[in-house]
């Protein structure tokens, strides 16, 4: 009897896992990831079935219906004088040879920004707060990581007063990032009169779903200041948390009509998590002269925008393609794209990490670094501690500031936000930043993957295969 239920389970399973091999062929993305799925879904479909139900989707098709029925039925009108304001603050004539990203996307240059860098922690989340604490009418907040830590109680603290103040709330968090967050720190907030959210990307399944994360950073103020970039909120992004400390980040505030750009990402993440419409204040005109293409990119677009938002950028570059990212794990295009740059003449240098807080993550990196040294390209590990900001630099005039790893998951299955703008003077403050980041850092040569051990260099190729899903 037990014998005859064990075979059936077990005839059930191989059934499954031909079924789910079958669907790995049509719809895993690339030739690699389809092949590694179909053998271990047909072979060993004990262990394969589990993790194919959570990592093995790679397309998010709900998320795209609901907010097309959505912008049907209700398209809030532009604010007023949106007209005039962009007529008299074009974007840059150098924006054009970025038109390709912005017809992907669907968006935009706008001209008229004012941009504040804002470098590491305690900046941010000073300049944070106090736009925060400024707030009359409006907060809105997405993040992808919110600890109840010393940080987290202190956005805490600030978002219930603004809300007793009478000002409208709204605070988005991802349910899997900020999976440790405890149901007392959302209750406080909810009873304080601030409506707080998660982004689920299931409406089953979703807390074992690792694709599909929500990975933007944005906080609105009042509809005019709005800031992105790399941080979350949690006590070792202050660089409070021995080993990764000091923790080395960016983050941006913008002014002018991209934070419209950046209420409307918000609100069509708050209208899949709730259902309902964000609030929409109209931005300021922003004192300065930056052109700003907000970049918001995610699994629910028809292309993968991310992979193509770096290919475009790496080929517009004359001069300098200067990068940093705590994660290099680039698919070919980008690979190529940087390959072609160095064939161009162009100073290509990228910024990694010395020390791993994913260390499966960090052995695909250092295979990938390798592959680019061999290019040409010239790689740096960054020493005094972690580093997690994402920043690119084009020539003299372009630099961006986001959410984007250089990995799948930033080019495929998360939703990411980055700022792409073009302004020589800013430019000039990032190159500033960018150049004493890399005064603090080593150059790599080939000698860190070939004098490796051996069982290191296997390891690295063996986690390459995991590479689609890291």
């Amino acid at each position: 009897m037990l014998a005859g239920l064990i075979g059936t389970l077990a005839l059930a399973c191989h059934v499954a896992g031909i079924a789910a091999a079958i669907h790995a062929v049509m719809h895993v993305r690339t030739p690699q990831g389809a092949i590694g799925w179909m053998l271990a879904l047909i072979f060993v479909p004990y262990f394969a079935l589990p993790p194919y139900l959570f990592l093995g989707s790679s397309h998010f098709h709900g998320y795209t219906q609901v907010q097309r029925l959505r912008s049907r039925q209700t398209r809030p009108a532009p604010w007023p004088g949106r007209g005039e304001y962009l007529a008299k603050h074009p974007p840059r004539p150098e924006c054009a040879r970025y038109r390709a990203i912005g017809r992907m996307l669907g968006a935009r240059f706008h001209g008229g920004h004012r941009l504040r860098l804002l470098i590491d922690g305690a900046a941010t989340f000073a300049a944070l707060f106090d736009a925060i604490g400024q707030a009359e009418r409006q907060v809105l907040v997405q993040f992808f990581i919110i600890h109840d830590d010393a940080l987290g109680r202190r956005l805490q603290q600030v978002l219930l007063e603004r809300a007793a103040a009478g000002v409208h709330v709204c605070v988005l968090y991802d349910s899997i990032g900020s999976h440790a967050l405890p149901r007392h720190y959302v209750d406080t907030l909810r009873r304080g009169g601030v409506d707080i959210r998660p982004f689920a990307t299931r409406r089953w399944r979703n807390r074992f779903q690792l694709n599909f994360r929500n990975h933007r950073k944005i906080v609105v103020v009042d509809g005019w200041r709005g800031f992105l970039g790399g941080l979350n909120v949690g006590d070792e992004y202050l660089g409070l948390k021995p080993p990764l400390s000091p923790w080395r980040d960016t983050h941006l505030e913008v002014q002018g009509p991209a934070v419209a750009d950046l209420q409307r990402s918000f609100a069509r993440d708050w209208r899949w998590a709730t259902g309902e419409e964000a609030p929409f204040m109209p931005p300021r005109a922003g004192p300065g002269t930056a052109s700003v293409l907000t970049v918001a990119t995610g699994p629910a677009d028809p292309q993968e925008s991310g992979s193509l938002f770096f290919v475009e950028a790496i080929h517009a570059a004359r001069r300098r393609v200067w990068l940093t990212t705590p994660y290099f794990v680039p698919d070919q295009a980008v690979l190529a794209a940087l390959r072609l740059a160095v064939l161009r003449g162009v100073d290509v240098r990228i910024l990694l990490p010395a020390r791993p807080d994913h260390r499966m993550v960090f052995l695909a990196s250092t295979l990938r670094a390798h592959e680019a040294i061999r290019a040409g390209v010239r790689l740096y590990r960054y020493q005094p501690g972690f580093l997690h900001q994402k920043v690119l630099l084009i020539d003299e005039d372009t630099a961006a500031v986001g959410s984007m790893n250089l990995d799948s998951r930033s080019f495929r299955l998360n939703f990411e936000i980055t700022a792409l703008a073009v302004d020589r003077a800013f430019a000039g403050e990032v190159e500033a930043m960018l150049a004493a980041d890399f005064a603090r850092s080593r150059a790599v040569d080939l000698a860190e993957y070939r004098h490796a051990p051996f069982l290191r260099r296997l390891a690295m190729h063996l986690v390459w295969l995991l590479e689609p899903v890291l």
